[in-house]
């Protein structure tokens, strides 16, 4: 049915051709193909050759003779004309008046113009208006129902949105204080930490609908379309009472307006931006409605946005510190079998790991026990997961690398986990491996970061010096002229680190306490000697590490043969060896 709907245009478009094709046929299908004279014609007449003429408002007569043939001819327009060919049993056909067969043909073709009309019209109605609207789902209902039991971590984000729960539950118990709630939140933090989940959690705790869309459902090419949207997704909450209307990604149209106009897309955000303005303005406390939104960069959205009335309550949703982490690995595993899995290992292994990266972590685990058939979930399988999550699958085919390949890999990374070992000793080196990967690794070292909140400057510089420890390594080994393109990694980490303590942490000389970011346009004149201080920085710490690595050359080389024996070391292996 819904085919023949989409396909009925072509009805009308073939009845308009077949009507034309007629019309032309009976309006020049007699046409004669040459022309006589006059004196002519009539010498047809008096030998009775003529079998019929056509008569119309042109000045040409058309004559067909008896034998089939056709020509044309002057029309003397005479008023004794027609007279004259009945007289001779001449057929007459006057073309003046119109015939039924060029009636009805003219009638189907303007019908089908018509149609044709309607019908384009109709459709473009009908795009436009399921452009306009969005297919909103409430999410709280069945299976999707979730509460802050569902969420671990994140206790300080929970607090604060214990009272929106509250207050969607008794609004009255509010407005007898005169207080108002907050018309929305955000919430803000880096990736994949739970953000959507608390969104849902909270209209799960306070049993009312909600309504989930992205940022991006309300931006299109059409102006107006964005806005249409916004006030459909208002209007239908409003109907339902209280309710919960998340937008996740919100700065994909709430972002800073510009003054100047440069394009329609921007045309588009910004009204957008201002009907979702207006909505938020427009509904009360009554309502019972609260929208939540989600962003991981804050400091890009509209003033507008962030002022109290609007997006009153701003709440971090930070990664998750030890005791989080246990609770989020724990709930992961709830519907998984497993045995002998130590929660506080892996919690303390998956330092400044997102709630969403320890899922992905657990995931990927239960699939390796799927496929070796394991009646439950070890530790072994965590740790192969903890290996792949961060490095990428081992290389199975090895047997093209060269043995000289082999031993730069294993000098490589003992540099970088002796430098770890001597510098950080607070941070454990937990693997060491010289096995390929398929993130493009020749090999790498997994070391387990100490939990803090903030990262001091003699840590930043001893990390550098981790970073530059397999260059170094390398260049001692092999000879300068030796070193390979193995380092590619750590010199990007090692180039953002530098200069990020000299231009954004006030931790150089050349802009003090200032930060580069904050300069504006005045930020190029200190581009250069940034870069050189960068660089001297850089350099220093690389004379620094040789000099560590030359006198520790005894270890270096032990750690770098029991890696060309072994291949890979776990933790145990690495401290015996020291």
């Amino acid at each position: 049915m819904n085919k023949l709907k989409k396909n009925i245009i072509f009805i009308p478009i073939v009845t308009t051709i077949i009507s034309t094709l007629v019309l032309f046929y009976l309006n020049f299908g007699q046409t004669a193909n040459y022309n006589k004279e006059y004196s002519s014609f009539l010498q047809d007449i008096t030998n009775n050759n003529v079998s019929k003429v056509t008569i119309n408002n042109s000045s040409k007569l058309t004559v067909i003779l008896k034998d089939g043939s056709k020509y044309s001819t002057e029309n003397p327009n005479s008023p004794t004309l027609k007279e004259e060919l009945l007289k001779n049993n001449i057929e007459i056909s006057d073309e003046n008046i119109s015939s039924p067969s060029k009636t009805l043909t003219s009638m189907a073709l303007l019908i089908s113009v018509i149609s044709i009309v309607f019908i384009t019209i109709n459709k473009r109605s009908s795009s436009t208006s399921k452009i306009s609207n969005l297919d909103i789902q409430d999410f709280s209902k069945g299976e999707n129902t979730l509460n802050f039991n569902d969420v671990a971590g994140n206790e300080e984000a929970k607090e604060s949105l214990m009272d929106i729960v509250d207050f969607l539950k008794n609004p009255e118990k509010y407005k007898e204080y005169g207080a108002r709630m907050p018309k929305g939140v955000i919430l803000y933090g880096s990736p994949g930490t739970g953000k959507t989940l608390l969104a849902k959690a909270v209209a799960g705790e306070a049993k009312v609908p909600f309504y989930a869309l992205s940022g991006s459902d309300f931006v299109q090419v059409y102006v107006g379309v964005g806005a249409a949207r916004i006030r459909s997704l208002f209007k239908k909450a409003k109907s339902h009472g209280s309710a919960v209307i998340f937008i996740d990604e919100i700065d994909a149209i709430g972002k800073k307006r510009g003054g100047s106009n440069s394009s329609n897309g921007n045309d588009e955000r910004d009204q957008t931006l201002n009907a979702l303005l207006t909505e938020m303005s427009g509904f009360g406390e009554k309502e019972g409605i609260v929208v939540i939104a989600a962003t991981n960069r804050l400091d890009t959205l509209d003033s507008a946005l962030l002022r109290p009335g609007r997006f009153d309550r701003h709440i971090e949703v930070s990664l998750p510190d030890l005791p989080a982490r246990e609770k989020i690995i724990s709930l992961h595993l709830e519907n998984k079998p497993h045995n002998e899995i130590n929660i506080k290992d892996i919690a303390r292994k998956t330092a400044y790991f997102s709630g969403a990266k320890i899922e992905s972590l657990i995931n990927e685990a239960a699939i390796i026990a799927a496929k070796e058939n394991s009646v439950s979930l070890t530790q072994t399988h965590i740790n192969k997961a903890y290996s792949i999550v961060l490095a990428g699958y081992e290389k199975k085919e090895r047997s093209h690398h060269l043995d000289e390949d082999r031993l730069l890999t294993s000098y490589h990374e003992a540099g970088h986990a002796l430098l770890s070992l001597i510098k950080l000793p607070e941070d454990k080196v937990s693997k060491i491996t010289i096995i390929p990967t398929t993130k493009g690794a020749g090999g790498y070292t997994l070391t387990i970061p100490k939990d803090t909140s903030y990262q001091r400057l003699d840590y930043l510089k001893n990390r550098i010096m981790v970073l530059l420890g397999g260059r170094a390594a390398e260049e001692i080994i092999f000879g300068k002229e030796k070193i390979s393109t193995g380092a590619e990694g750590d010199l990007k980490q090692t180039t953002e680190m530098a200069m990020a303590m000299i231009s954004e942490y006030g931790m150089g000389n050349t802009l003090g306490l200032l930060k580069l970011s904050s300069l504006g346009q005045l930020a190029t004149t200190y581009g250069n000697p940034v870069v050189e201080e960068c660089r001297e920085l850089v350099n220093s710490l690389y004379e620094e590490t040789i000099n560590v690595l030359k006198e520790n050359k005894e270890t270096l080389d032990k750690i770098a043969m029991e890696l060309m024996d072994k291949e890979t070391l776990d933790e145990k292996e690495i401290y015996t060896l020291l």
